[in-house]
């Protein structure tokens, strides 16, 4: 698992093209203020891990979060951080888990939808905490 996360002052997407042949036809535009977003890509070796690597996903997304005192997180699956892939049932699956976790403490998530390229805009703290890779 690889999560690249940003602490962002504002975060902006849109949808732009279908990568997932499954994933539901979508025009979306969306915004969140004060937000730690996650670019996450899920490895072939997390399928074997899958309990650890969600507890680790939810660990970290929490302590970012609560370096700035934010209970907005934007979760994006972005599969350029590493060769190694799992497959989409289980990226998707994962997700869902996660964010069922965080919303279950208070966090308000967003996540751009799954199975799509999007456009993006992100206004970066300058702070050095507000851009932080981890990989477990």
């Amino acid at each position: 698992m690889k999560l690249l996360m940003f602490y962002t002052k504002e975060w902006w997407y849109k949808t732009a093209s279908k990568t997932l042949e499954t994933a539901p036809d979508l025009d979306i535009e969306e915004s969140m203020p004060d937000a730690v977003v996650i670019f996450f890509h899920c490895e072939a070796e997390d399928e074997s891990r899958a309990d650890s690597v969600r507890e680790k996903f939810v660990k970290n997304a929490k302590w970012l979060a609560g370096k700035f005192s934010s209970r907005n997180i934007v979760l994006h699956s972005f599969n350029h951080l590493s060769s190694s892939k799992s497959s989409p049932e289980f990226a998707k699956q994962l997700l869902d888990d996660v964010i069922i976790r965080l919303e279950r403490t208070g966090y308000t998530v967003m996540q751009t939808p799954f199975g799509y390229f999007n456009e993006f805009r992100m206004h970066v703290a300058g702070d050095s905490l507000a851009k932080v890779f981890k990989e477990f």
